[in-house]
């Protein structure tokens, strides 16, 4: 009996002890992608409206220009910034995914960028995602992910 007491202080004081390493080393790995599928997608898919799940919108057109209200964006370290204005966006892609870079007319006024971390394209059934990972890689911001019907 005396063993199992010894037993059951340890077990407690040796899982504390692995969490406060664990967390003193920092994170293990980064925030995963959100679900879905890479895919590439043709232009006529990506020029459509996309939501965030704020509500901001990134309406891109087929000429190559957008209209962005309020829409999550990744800008190096920061935190997920809400964005509004114009500018214009290109597609890239390799064999598996697309890839959406959009560089605003204006520069943030936080951050004095224009082109934000580009996105990349996701399907998940009938749903297009284009996401982009937030913030410090430590920390458990959400990624920023925007939505449209796929066609």
């Amino acid at each position: 009996m005396f063993r199992y007491r010894r037993t059951t202080l340890i077990l407690p004081a040796l899982a504390l002890a692995l969490a406060l390493a664990l967390t003193a080393c920092g994170r293990l790995t980064v925030m995963p992608p959100p679900d879905g599928d890479p895919v590439v997608l043709k232009p006529a898919e990506l020029a459509t409206t996309w939501t965030d799940a704020d509500g901001g919108t990134l309406t891109l057109k087929q000429d190559g220009t957008f209209i962005a209200d309020k829409v999550c964006v990744a800008v190096g370290w920061y935190d997920s910034l809400a964005w509004s204005g114009t500018g214009t966006w290109e597609q890239g892609a390799n064999k598996e995914q697309s890839f959406l870079g959009v560089t605003f007319d204006a520069a943030h006024p936080e951050t004095g960028e224009r082109e934000p971390d580009s996105y990349a394209a996701l399907r998940q059934g009938k749903v297009l995602k284009l996401w982009a990972a937030i913030g410090d890689p430590d920390n458990d911001y959400p990624n920023c992910v925007l939505t449209s019907p796929a066609s």
